[in-house]
């Protein structure tokens, strides 16, 4: 997987060691808390001195968030101590030393219990534990340095957008945009212009996506923008420790020119689902989280900070783009958290300026982006605080372990509100009427690099009116879930489509063949506030995609070795499975939502593309279909009626020439795009840009062009 963090390796790492299934232990020792009881400390708590509800407060200065965390080690240490001695009265008195807590701590060292030590991004830690107890592995866990590398698994002026995006008028980061008469490419550390109008289809323009004297060692360069005629190239560098904006300028002709490089002090924000950057009008949005530790020297060392960049760029030109006073106090502090910043950039300019807003909190998180605000729901892993006893259940009788934060796009106060479950990725949100709804299940870590693939679990959903959000974290009532049938299976795929939400899994592999009725598609009506509104429809494929196809629906999942589309209608009074698909032989070339696209043309009419992997061509050749290798074909489907029919599908063959890549070597957010321009139908496959000619039901291909760069084999 990209960018495995530490934290996730070394937790399933112990649940091996322990002989079981799950990533589940007890609570940190040393500062975990329990959610619904935020730790007594005078600087250290968001919560009132008369026990009220806790309020969501920023740090005052610079010097407040010192003294804040200082303050927090100060109490965290006194309780360690008093459980050390508590254990060491007990084994005094005869008893045995328990087992250290995950965390590790000095209990483990000196009596053997045997904590594992680690840290968000630290290192395992030290020490053999020498008394009775049982450990694996012994020490306190710190945090040191930054995680090392490790394979990685529209705007005014533009032209309309050719992304799949979740809310219309707000772009997405992706691979290929328009400008004007051409479409500009992102692929394996390069920007590339190709002339598209007036029908034509020529390369004209190649730029790296990195600036010059820039060295790509260790970054990859993921997600592009185009706002006017600025292009905006997102990327996170391991060997530079942050977040990079490249800035290029594109003109009339689809010229690239190179602007500016900044760095943003910051932790990866990779998500296997989402995406890090949205485009407000000329405003970026950009999402990136850091690891957080109160033992730092300097807490403000994390603070994201800005640098534009020069070959004589040092340190000490970073300049703080997130001052203390708009960071929002932990609700529940504790010696590990997740300082979660959203930076607004003004594209509009010629040097770049960017705000930041930051909270501190749980490390689990979903990021998602309305016409209205920035909501960042953080949630606590779920495998350090266990469901037992009052704790199972469902999202609507779980404690509040979760806090949704709203923060508006122009620039007002954030809000907050206590929630019970977590959402899978953002397509669980949904704002719309002064409503936020949100489809939730009683255990999730976030959408964080592949956090969202978990088993499914119970599922609600919250619905509540923006009013809700207050500077008080309340809590939810009860009464704003409904919940809601649950789907066996792993990796919840779930979509917001007109006024139903819609969701569904797939099995494991073993279990692919049960009965009928044990694969389903969940629809409900999320205004009608009634379980009854809920239908749960009968499915004979996985689901691993849904997308709006205007105001019903489409699923894809595989069935054995074929691909399976099926159309859902979705009526005011009942939901139905209609049209339906096969592609023999294949599956999904990209999983993304940015994969496919619609392209309306009138009531319950259109057509889709989306990337396959194929084991065998029409021809009878074949390709390598893993998921490195990238997707080769494109297949086009007409929509009438809900009925489908296959138009054709495009293919590109196998690169064979050297492309010297530098950077970004591997498609982590795919290489393939169905686009429609306009009547044109085409799709991006790697280097090659393939159109078709559609005649009634048939698609053919046209003409191709290939965009790659020629380097020598060395």
């Amino acid at each position: 997987m990209r960018r495995l963090s530490i934290f996730a390796f070394s937790c399933f790492t112990l649940a091996a060691l322990a002989h079981t299934t799950s990533c589940r232990t007890s609570p940190r020792p040393t500062s975990e808390v329990d959610a619904t009881t935020p730790v007594d400390a005078t600087s250290a708590s968001s919560a009132p001195a008369d026990g009220g509800v806790p309020k969501l407060t920023a740090f005052a200065s610079a010097d407040d968030l010192r003294a804040y965390m200082k303050n927090l080690v100060r109490e965290a240490d006194e309780k360690r101590n008093a459980q050390k001695a508590k254990r060491l009265a007990a084994i005094e008195a005869g008893a045995e030393a328990g087992p250290g807590g995950l965390w590790g701590d000095e209990i483990g060292d000196e009596l053997g219990g045997g904590g594992l030590g680690l840290g968000d991004i630290g290192t395992i830690g030290h020490g053999t534990g020498t008394g009775t107890g049982q450990g694996y592995g012994a020490g306190s866990g710190k945090l040191s340095g930054p995680r090392p590398p490790a394979p990685r698994p529209a705007g005014a002026g533009a032209s309309a957008s050719i992304t799949n995006t979740q809310v219309d008028g707000i772009d997405e980061g992706d691979i290929v945009k328009a400008h004007g008469d051409h479409l500009v490419v992102l692929r394996r550390g390069r920007l590339f212009t190709v002339h598209v109008g007036g029908g034509a289809l020529a390369p004209v323009s190649t730029v790296d996506a990195f600036g010059p004297g820039i060295s790509p060692k260790g970054a990859w360069y993921d997600e592009m923008l185009v706002a006017k005629d600025t292009v905006v190239v997102l990327g996170y560098s391991y060997e530079r420790g942050g977040t990079e904006l490249g800035l290029f300028d594109i003109d009339a002709g689809g010229k690239l020119t190179y602007r500016a490089t900044y760095h943003l002090r910051s932790a990866d924000y990779y998500s296997g689902r989402n995406y890090a950057t949205r485009l407000v009008g000329d405003k970026l949005v950009l999402y990136a989280p850091a690891s957080f530790s109160a033992r730092a020297e300097d807490p403000l060392a994390k603070l994201p900070a800005l640098r534009k960049w020069s070959a004589s760029a040092s340190p000490s030109a970073f300049a703080g783009v997130l001052d203390p006073s708009r960071i929002m106090k932990p609700i529940v502090p504790d010696l590990f958290m997740t300082l979660h910043a959203v930076t607004i950039c003004s594209l509009s300019t010629p040097e770049l300026e960017c705000t930041s807003r930051g909270l501190l909190g749980h490390s689990g998180r979903v990021f998602y982006v309305s016409s209205s605000a920035v909501y960042v729901w953080t949630t606590p892993f779920s495998w350090l605080t266990p469901r037992t006893g009052k704790d199972a259940g469902a999202p609507t009788t779980m404690p509040p372990r979760s806090y949704v934060y709203r923060l508006p796009l122009d620039g007002s106060e954030p809000s907050v509100l206590r929630a019970g479950g977590a959402p899978i990725d953002q397509f669980s949100f949904h704002e719309e009427n002064g409503h936020l709804d949100v489809l939730v299940r009683d255990e999730g870590n976030g959408d964080a690099m592949g956090f969202a693939e978990g088993p499914t679990t119970s599922v609600a959903l919250l619905r509540v009116p923006l009013t809700a959000f207050t500077s008080a974290a309340n809590v939810a009532s009860p009464d704003a879930y409904t919940a809601l049938p649950n789907v066996p299976g792993y990796a919840l795929q779930n979509r917001f489509v007109g006024d139903h939400v819609l969701y569904g899994s797939k099995l494991e592999r073993s279990a692919r063949e049960p009965k009928r009725a044990e694969r389903k598609l969940v629809t409900y009506r999320y205004a009608s506030r009634s379980s009854a509104a809920a239908q749960a429809l009968a499915l004979d494929h996985d689901v691993e995609r849904i997308e709006p196809i205007g105001s019903d629906a489409l699923v894809v999942g595989s069935q054995g070795d074929d691909l399976v589309f099926s159309s859902i209608a979705l009526g005011t009074d009942k939901a139905d499975t209609k049209g339906r698909y096969v592609r023999k032989g294949a599956a999904q070339g990209e999983t993304r939502s940015h994969g496919f696209f619609y392209r309306l043309d009138g009531d319950q009419k259109g057509v889709f593309g989306l990337p396959l992997h194929i084991v065998n061509l029409a021809d009878g050749s074949a390709f390598d279909s893993s998921y490195h290798s990238g997707s080769a074909a494109v297949v086009f489907v007409r929509n009438d009626g809900l009925a489908f029919k296959e138009l054709g599908t495009l293919t590109a063959p196998p690169a064979k020439t050297n492309d010297g890549c530098r950077a970004s070597c591997v498609d982590w957010y795919g290489n393939s795009r169905p686009i429609f321009l306009g009547d044109r139908v085409l799709a991006l496959m790697g280097y090659e840009l393939v159109e078709a000619k559609v005649d009634g039901d048939t698609l053919r291909t046209a003409r191709r062009a290939s965009f790659a760069p020629q380097e020598k084999t060395p």
